[in-house]
């Protein structure tokens, strides 16, 4: 059983990161790789935190619009947090710090989408707050890029943010 000083924190796991005019690289393979992580949480009783990303009006996240909401292979069980964040960062101008506070949460583990844009974000606030932070190196995704594939963003990230994080594929994470 977890000492519940961890939480995972799954980002933007919506319905439009599936979305064929929206694909982010192995979409579905993310999304069942957090699905894993979920069920190992709720086993060791650690808190899950969902973030849902906020987009302006015709977007494909716009709030309360089929895309929007959070993928249906990741059901929140009852009483368990979903904020909803308008900045890639998901500590900015949200209640999560106060969720996190409440919960005397010090590791988080993060995964989730985009990895370039809210999960970078996430992550280095994370960090700079003070979180022990654990990035699920196979569990975040993000979409081609003018320049790069999705892989190679990803796998670049992985790089960058492995200098200030804890690096585990999913298999490897506990709580």
């Amino acid at each position: 059983m977890s000492d519940n000083r961890t939480a995972l924190i799954v980002i933007d796991a919506q319905v439009n990161m599936s979305d064929p005019d929206y694909p982010c690289h192995d979409s579905r393979g993310v999304i069942g790789k957090l699905r894993t992580l979920v069920d190992r949480a709720h086993a060791a009783e650690a808190p899950v935190i969902y973030i849902l990303n906020n987009g302006p009006e015709g977007s494909v996240d716009e709030p309360h619009t089929p895309g929007w909401e959070l993928d249906p292979d990741l059901t929140p069980e009852p009483g368990e947090p979903v904020i909803e964040k308008t900045a890639p960062d998901s500590f900015h101008e949200t209640s999560l710090g106060a969720e996190l506070a409440a919960r005397d949460i010090k590791n988080l583990v993060i995964a989730g989408f985009q990895t370039d844009w809210c999960v970078q974000a996430t992550t280095r606030q994370a960090v700079k707050l003070g979180y022990n932070v654990t990035l699920v190196k196979d569990a975040h995704s993000t979409l081609d890029s003018d320049t790069q594939k999705a892989p190679e963003i990803i796998a670049e990230h992985n790089e960058q943010l492995g200098e200030v994080t804890t690096l585990k594929d999913t298999n490897e994470v506990s709580f």
